[in-house]
């Protein structure tokens, strides 16, 4: 489970793409000897949906959240790998732990600025924020389905994000026209975007070599049948 497709497109080259409807809703999902990718889109709303779309059409054997998240802990730096022990809702407080991993991930409602983000590890006592993990970790509670979130840091606590969520639709997916054509005529925007786009290709390559390994790992221990049940 992704939120989006820039965040796993060096894992996904090559792979089976399919379409299919769950709750009147497509989806697209990539296939590989039997472990499925879904990019849901931004947002606990889509994770959640896309989450449920995969557990149902799938039957897996474990839903991994996967993608970026913001440091909260000055110590991780832009491509660290985080794969957090609990994972908590900063809405509600409720949390999972999980088997394995280390530190707090707390997942938010946006995209958390930086004293947004100095609130939230206080409050929290967490290391990374994002803002689908807490979604997916309760859809797949809800069904009994095994849990774990694998995130790659993208941006360190001060970094300064221009204002995204008015170019993210209803269905979580990010309007990449419309924002090129919001900054190319704001260049005092430039530095920073420029500073985001390439912290993200530097966290997309991390996360894309841990999912390799991950895969080759859980291929190797067990056959393809076990990872995603066939239909």
């Amino acid at each position: 489970m992704a939120a989006l497709e820039r965040e796993i497109r060096p894992l996904v080259k090559g792979w089976r793409v399919s379409e299919k409807q769950h709750s009147g809703r497509n989806f697209r999902f990539y296939e590989q000897q039997g472990v499925v990718l879904v990019c849901g889109g931004i947002g606990a709303e889509a994770a959640r949906r896309a989450a449920e779309a995969v557990i149902v059409l799938f039957q897996p054997a474990l839903v991994c959240s996967v993608g970026f998240a913001g440091a909260l802990d000055p110590a991780l730096n832009v491509g660290e790998i985080v794969r957090p022990h609990r994972v908590v809702n900063a809405t509600d407080g409720s949390s999972v732990t999980l088997e394995g991993g280390e530190g707090v991930l707390v997942s938010f409602s946006s995209v958390a600025s930086p004293a947004q983000k100095a609130k939230l590890r206080e409050s929290f006592a967490a290391q990374a924020v994002d803002m689908e993990a807490a979604a997916v970790a309760r859809a797949a509670e809800a069904r009994g389905v095994a849990f774990v979130a694998i995130k790659a840091i993208s941006d360190d606590p001060d970094f300064v994000f221009p204002a995204l969520e008015r170019f993210v639709d209803s269905d979580g997916q990010f309007q990449e026209a419309r924002f090129a054509w919001f900054a190319v005529i704001r260049p005092w925007l430039w530095p920073g975007l420029i500073r985001l786009a390439r912290n993200g290709n530097r966290a997309s390559r991390a996360l894309c070599d841990r999912l390799q390994t991950m895969v080759a790992e859980t291929l190797a221990r067990e056959p393809a049948s076990e990872v995603v049940e066939r239909r």
